[in-house]
């Protein structure tokens, strides 16, 4: 079982960025915790980030036929992007959204994701372990 973990615009910079919201993990933490546990659920995970909108839409395209799950984190352009949205759409993967924080108890237009309708689940408000509960719950879904 593949699964590609696709982290979007300025996750970067986490353990730098607003550590009172996000904390002091850095990305590339969270990365070897999520590719460790993946191992031990029999998932190899590749991990990517961009901050780009269409380097996002091109790596989502490129899932189509060499994986079988995908997780996203898509940072602010879950709000804003029809083209991610449809990426997703697209490619006929199962697909889980990710975010840190509780984007529905933060401002008002955080509370509208784009991306969940075409997603067969969103966790959100968990910090760094809500990149865990995704892949657990991604690949058993991929296991039934």
């Amino acid at each position: 079982m593949k699964i590609l973990l696709i982290n979007g615009a300025n996750l970067n910079m986490l353990g730098v960025r607003e550590p009172e919201k996000y904390g002091k993990t850095t990305l590339n933490d969270i990365e070897k915790t999520v590719v460790t546990l993946g191992n031990k659920l029999g998932a190899e995970v590749d991990t990517w980030q961009s901050n780009s909108e269409g380097d996002i839409v091109d790596k989502i395209q490129s899932t189509r036929g060499q994986y079988d799950g995908l997780l996203i984190n898509a940072g602010g352009y879950t709000h804003t992007s029809v083209v991610i949205r449809d990426a997703i759409s697209a490619v006929n993967v199962p697909c889980v959204e990710i975010h840190m924080t509780n984007i529905h108890a933060r401002e008002e237009f955080r509370h509208t994701s784009l991306l969940s309708s075409v997603c067969i689940a969103q966790v959100v408000g968990f910090g760094e372990h809500s990149y865990t509960l995704a892949l657990e719950g991604l690949v058993k879904y991929l296991n039934s």
